[in-house]
């Protein structure tokens, strides 16, 4: 099929499965302020994979079609898509204050998780097998239990707000769009997955290549949208937040998740990916730790290595 054919495909893959993840996002979120479920359980569950949703469709459906390659290749550049370009240019907009002791337990999740996918990289090389994914799903079902206590502990009774000018929406009807949501959500990432391997085969470039590119940067499109929006708003400690917790996501539940579907396809180009995103990491975490506040020339440093680094993967 014509590449220009193709790439159309891949667009409006990524742009249905942007906008099927908002309504599946905000009809779940009208679930739970119906049920008094509080904001911060919302926020660290429902959204927090809601807006990875394009992610784990997109690598589970990439690891179902026997596409692994493109699978981990989606991760590990959505991760870094997420931690140099999109927190780089959140600190552009506007400077960051960062409170080390409120991010610290999830970012030292973070590197630990990309250290032992290093790790896993390195010791199998061919393939990580799925007792090597299981193990990150039960870390991640770890992890979760401890954020939902921690979160219950703190802030037992909040429940999430409630806009008094908005008109109420019935439960079911919020039911519907959380189906019809999914459903899209499913359609569009085979969509997007099947668009992707055409042009990588078209063009003559890897899986690994489109999934690090095109693919990472346009499933990260939610988290860049709520990350500009909360650094204009001066939210941007939320925003670190929530990049932290979606790079943890990624990690740890869409890689186990494809992981245990099928045995993970890696090699060489992939430990280079995972070894620049822990360096990546450790770059965020000292440009945030050196003065608690994350400024314009740090963010452009984040940006400028972040397309140094794509630009020697297309080239």
């Amino acid at each position: 099929m014509h590449i220009a054919l193709n790439l159309l495909f891949l667009i409006v893959g990524l742009a249905l499965l942007v906008q099927s993840a908002k309504v599946f996002v905000d009809a779940c979120v009208d679930i739970a302020t119906k049920l008094r479920i509080p904001r911060l359980i919302i926020g660290l569950t429902i959204v927090a994979m809601g807006t990875s949703a394009p992610e784990v469709v997109i690598s589970v459906s990439a690891a179902i079609g026997g596409s692994s390659d493109l699978a981990v290749a989606n991760v590990v550049g959505s991760n870094l898509f997420n931690l140099m370009f999109i927190v780089g240019f959140g600190a552009i907009v506007c400077p960051i204050s960062v409170k080390m002791k409120a991010i610290s337990r999830d970012y030292w999740v973070l590197f630990a998780s990309t250290v032992l996918l290093l790790g896993m990289v390195y010791v199998f090389y061919d393939s990580i097998p799925r007792w090597g994914s299981l193990i990150f799903l039960v870390i991640f079902a770890v992890y979760m239990v401890v954020v939902a206590r921690h979160a219950v502990k703190n802030k037992t009774g909040e429940a999430a707000p409630v806009d008094a000018a908005a008109k109420p929406r019935p439960l079911w009807r919020s039911v519907l769009y959380a189906v019809l949501g999914i459903a899209v959500i499913i359609a569009a990432g085979q969509l997007t997955v099947w668009s992707a391997v055409n042009i990588a085969f078209a063009i003559g470039i890897s899986e690994r290549v489109v999934g690090l590119t095109i693919v990472a940067m346009g499933t990260s499109l939610p988290e860049f949208v709520t990350t500009i929006i909360a650094c204009r708003k001066g939210e941007g400690e939320f925003a670190l937040g929530f990049i932290i917790g979606s790079c943890i996501f990624n990690v740890l539940f869409v890689l186990g998740l494809a992981g245990v579907i099928t045995p993970l396809a890696i090699g060489y180009g992939v430990l280079v990916d995972v070894a620049v995103l822990l360096g990546g990491s450790l770059a965020f975490f000292i440009f945030a730790k050196s003065s608690e506040r994350l400024v314009r020339l740090e963010g452009l440093a984040l940006v400028a290595i972040f397309g140094v680094y794509m630009t020697w993967v297309l080239l």
